[in-house]
């Protein structure tokens, strides 16, 4: 039988339906180090290898955006020594793939919280930006210090600081009105949001944006995620019949 997938491959482009938009919770690097007696650390390194490997697979089976939930805004209150690890992580991931992202027409887009930032990490996602900027391939999200009620709370900011200028009628501000002033404002809805480990909530991750998206929960562990299951969770979501909230013709309530 032919899947979703496999007409991907076939025709080298996507057939009808086919998401925009894939973000994934990137869940149970811990665990995944736990059950095999290494320190956390190990998972988190592991788990890197796994992005690497994800988002090359985005790029090839013509995904439009990817957006993976690096770092989120409450992760700041793990240990010390972990945060540690992960910035560690995140600059090697730049330093070392950022060139090879650039060559293969990746455009870097980073959501989040930047006041406050330790200047080497603002910097450091500045220039992910910058050097990838006019790249028309695949849209790596990356959201770094990112949380959505935040995310919300900035663009309420945004629009009280608008209208208290005169610039915008209280009365102008509509659910586009708040979109155009998110993070993710030029870009997507999510169609399919996947997060691994088995856990089954989104953990203040684009609640706005989520509104319709397809969700997938699969029990593997980060680390261990594949290009062969990311296959098959566009399959999964191929086989969905998505509706917005309204019915599909000739189906009653």
């Amino acid at each position: 039988m032919t899947t979703g997938m496999d007409a991907v491959r076939q025709s080298f482009g996507r057939p009808d339906g086919f998401p925009r938009h894939v973000a994934i919770i990137m869940d149970g690097n811990g665990r995944w180090a736990r059950a095999r007696g290494l320190p956390r650390v190990e998972g988190h390194r592991r788990g890197l290898q796994t992005l690497r490997e994800i988002v090359r697979h985005a790029g090839d089976v013509g995904l439009e955006c990817l957006t993976l939930y690096s770092f989120s805004s409450e992760n700041w209150s793990r240990p010390a020594e972990e945060v540690r690890e992960l910035m560690g992580l995140l600059k090697i991931f730049i330093r070392r793939d950022l060139a090879e992202l650039d060559r293969a027409g990746v455009r870097v887009r980073v959501v989040g919280e930047r006041a406050g930032l330790a200047a080497d990490i603002a910097g450091l996602l500045d220039e992910a930006e910058t050097t990838t900027a006019a790249n028309t391939g695949l849209t790596l999200v990356v959201a770094f210090n990112y949380g959505a009620r935040n995310e919300i709370a900035r663009a309420v900011r945004a629009l009280a600081r608008d209208v208290a200028a005169g610039r915008l009628a209280p009365e102008a501000i509509d659910e586009a009105a708040i979109g155009r002033r998110l993070d993710t404002a030029d870009m997507p809805d999510p169609d399919l949001i996947i997060r691994t480990s088995g856990e089954q909530r989104l953990s203040n991750f684009l609640l706005w944006q989520a509104a319709y998206s397809e969700f997938l929960f699969v029990p593997t562990y980060w680390p261990d995620f594949s290009a062969a299951e990311f296959d098959r969770a566009i399959d999964e979501y191929l086989g969905r019949e998505r509706r917005f909230g309204g019915l599909k013709a000739g189906v009653g309530v």
